[in-house]
């Protein structure tokens, strides 16, 4: 059972690479959305922005969570990749989906162990947003 302040360095290090990747994908969501032009822009733009926020609230969330567990959440993004294209945009929008998709198991596995079933009720619902992010990217790309 998880005690406030009390969670292995292993779990409150695998939340900040969450929280660093939340932010990462939040603001290059955020620049795609402005940047794409073309004629896709108006289909795209508003569910690249849409997007975003969801990524934002995540990190928003899992930084409570690691606050709450006695970690210090971190302010510093993974790279961020706007890209020059709609297809570089997508093709890495995917990739990024699908590296969080992993990670978020990996978290829910790690948290499971120790007992820590808030934090895996947690990012099963997360999971369940990067999932349809990840659908939403594959779908576009594939229609490029």
């Amino acid at each position: 059972m998880v005690v406030a302040g009390k969670a292995s360095d292993k779990l409150k290090n695998l939340l900040n690479q969450a929280i660093a990747r939340e932010i990462q994908v939040s603001i290059q969501y955020m620049w795609q959305h402005v940047q794409t032009t073309g004629p896709l822009h108006h289909l795209l733009a508003d569910e690249l922005k849409k997007v975003a926020i969801e990524e934002m609230k995540h990190a928003e969330q899992i930084a409570e969570r690691l606050w709450y567990l006695g970690g210090t959440p971190t302010t510093a993004p993974n790279p961020i990749f706007v890209g020059e294209n709609l297809k570089e945009m997508m093709e890495r929008d995917v990739k990024d989906e699908e590296e969080a998709i992993e990670l978020y198991k990996e978290i829910i596995r790690v948290a499971n162990e120790e007992g820590d079933i808030t934090t895996a009720r947690l990012f099963r619902k997360i999971l369940e947003d990067e999932e349809e992010h990840h659908d939403f990217f594959t779908t576009v790309l594939e229609g490029l």
